[in-house]
């Protein structure tokens, strides 16, 4: 194994013996940098099977650390979050790279569908990425995705856009300092991941103090990888990333995580960054990659909804919101309704009565009761409606839409507090209008925005519906479905809507994930059914999706998610009986 510092050393290290152990680091893996760049394509996909071996027999030890460190019974639904966000998202990121690269070394360029490339009336081309198999189309029933590209890719030289590392002769090494997020687990490999296969980096993946527990777990899913001398991981604080983020060894920085820290690297922090901020005079010039949240809208249609509707939909937003305690960079944290609709407020009721009916879980992320005072203080009419005692789960409602300076609009809560707001509009195709100029302008950051719409509506509607997807300006958007599938689809790019500056970064620059590897992508779309089965049954849709088992409701979350887990290691046909037995018990 690697010299790293452990998360046991990174605290008993005096002076600066860590330091001569992150700058040894630093050095083998810039010794290694073009070794891996130039490596084969198939000794890269033996390295991607040994890390899916690897993550399969680490997967139950990961979600049970993961579970202490959250205050999570291991065998409540709960737990269900950490097998799928954990190692389920990261075995099928895997997965779809071994496939992609597959396809890179047969042809030179990753394998689309026939018929998956299609250009939009106004010259957009898209290409729809998921389901990819049988498997897909199964197991994720109804669910879709498409990574729709900027201006300038056609279908003619889309091709050329796709896996552009390995269309380089004799390509240069380079060395990445990957900041490791602290909530969502698969997040730091995940983001190592796409460094390693798509553009061709040795990592050094500095572990968050949050999740530091996770380090020694990742030490031993990328063992191979560290031998090798194409990975290291470090641990520390502030200081440590001070360190490795000026150091001259590092060539470029990927973060996951708040503009601030961002900002902080790139001008320094206290009054001397702002300062150098406002006079565009940076500390640092290396290349940088960032994903760093937003306020996410979810942007609610009125149509013809059923009682049942409302409280299907209502658990979907409670989802949203609550997912992982709401310490989600894609959480919703606005929702927008049409002013005097007559289901408005029972739509909203109902969401309060799910939040408030969920079991308990800490606030385990630190700052939240900070966070939420700075949302809750301006609003004496907020409602707390159950969670942690410390930072209470939290409804703000009946925002201001006009009011430029409303705190909800333009800060990230990072926590359990959702706002709504309404729009009057004459009607839907008006609504739909103004709520996508809303969200545009008035809402900070751009990484991901919801839609909930009825299928009848969104039949009558079709030509406004599609007008308002292309014109959000967001990395990521769900139509019937959270963008946090976005996030677990592999295959989707994940990241700000570009056009995002070092200057005024806002979410970030750059994707991750991406795993057919689109050097062009501007956005993904992801859909889902309105209606779980069996009901989109009885409305003539023949999905199979019950309720999903991200559904913060979903009572067998916890067995789904791990048979999902199970059978993203190993495709065992013998496990899908079971998990479509514990998905219909939910």
């Amino acid at each position: 194994m690697s010299t790293d510092i452990s998360p046991a050393a990174a605290h008993t290290d005096s002076g600066s013996d860590w330091r001569h152990r992150l700058d040894d680091d630093l050095a083998a893996l810039s010794s290694h940098s073009d070794e891996w760049a130039r490596l084969p394509i198939a000794a890269k996909i033996e390295h991607l099977r040994g890390l899916a071996h690897r993550t399969s027999a680490e997967a139950a030890r990961w979600v049970r650390a993961a579970c202490d460190a959250k205050g999570l019974d291991p065998h409540s639904p709960l737990a269900g979050e950490e097998w799928t966000s954990g190692p389920w998202a990261l075995l099928f990121g895997i997965n779809r790279l071994i496939e992609t690269l597959g396809g890179v070394a047969e042809s030179g360029t990753p394998r689309l569908r026939r018929g998956s490339v299609h250009t939009r009336g106004d010259g957009q081309v898209v290409v729809d990425v998921f389901p990819q198999s049988a498997w897909d189309r199964l197991l994720l029933s109804g669910v879709s995705a498409q990574v729709w590209m900027q201006p300038g890719v056609t279908e003619s030289n889309l091709a050329g856009t796709m896996a552009v590392f390995y269309k380089q002769a004799d390509p240069a090494g380079a060395v990445a300092l990957v900041l490791g997020a602290g909530n969502i687990a698969s997040i730091p490999p995940l983001d190592v991941l796409y460094k390693l296969f798509a553009e061709g980096r040795v990592c050094l993946l500095k572990m968050n103090p949050v999740n530091e527990y996770l380090g020694p777990i990742f030490e031993d899913i990328f063992a191979d990888l560290v031998d090798a001398g194409f990975v290291r991981l470090a641990y520390g604080g502030s200081e440590v990333g001070e360190h490795l983020t000026r150091h001259p060894q590092v060539d470029e920085i990927h973060i996951t995580g708040s503009s601030r820290t961002h900002d902080a690297i790139v001008f320094g922090g206290g009054k001397d960054g702002l300062d150098r901020k406002a006079r565009g005079e940076r500390l640092t010039t290396k290349r940088m990659s960032s994903e760093l949240g937003n306020v996410s809208p979810t942007i609610v249609v009125p149509g013809p909804w059923s009682a049942r509707d409302l409280r299907f939909q209502a658990a979907h937003i409670a989802t949203q919101k609550l997912h992982n305690a709401g310490f989600n960079c894609i959480a919703s944290q606005v929702v927008v309704t049409h002013q005097g609709w007559a289901q408005e407020q029972p739509l909203l009721d109902a969401v309060a009565d799910v939040m408030s009916s969920l079991p308990r879980r800490p606030a385990y992320y630190p700052g939240a009761a900070q966070r939420r005072q700075t949302l809750v203080q301006a609003h004496p009419g907020a409602t707390a409606v159950g969670g942690d005692d410390t930072a209470p789960t939290t409804l703000i409602a009946a925002l201001d839409s006009a009011d430029d300076s409303e705190v909800c609009f333009t800060t990230e809560a990072f926590g359990a507090v959702l706002a709504a707001t309404s729009l009057a509009a004459p009607d839907v195709d008006s609504y739909l209008e103004r709520a996508v100029d809303f969200c545009n302008e008035s809402l900070w950051g751009t990484l991901g925005a919801n839609i909930i719409i009825h299928p009848t509506t969104a039949r009558r509607h079709a030509k406004a519906l599609d007008r308002a997807i292309a014109r959000l300006r967001y990395g990521c958007i769900g139509v019937n479905v959270w963008t946090g599938v976005g996030f677990l689809l592999a295959q989707v790019s994940w990241g700000a809507f570009p056009g995002h500056t070092v200057d005024d970064i806002q979410s970030g620059i750059g994707v991750v994930h991406n795993s057919l590897l689109f050097d062009r992508p501007e956005k993904s779309v992801v859909r889902a059914p309105f209606f779980p089965y069996p009901r989109s049954a009885a409305h003539g849709r023949p999905t199979l999706l019950p309720t999903p088992p991200w559904f913060v409701t979903h009572r067998r979350a916890h067995v789904v998610s791990e048979r999902l887990t199970r059978f993203e290691g190993d495709h065992a046909l013998r496990r899908v009986p079971g998990i479509f037995a514990a998905a219909l018990r939910g």
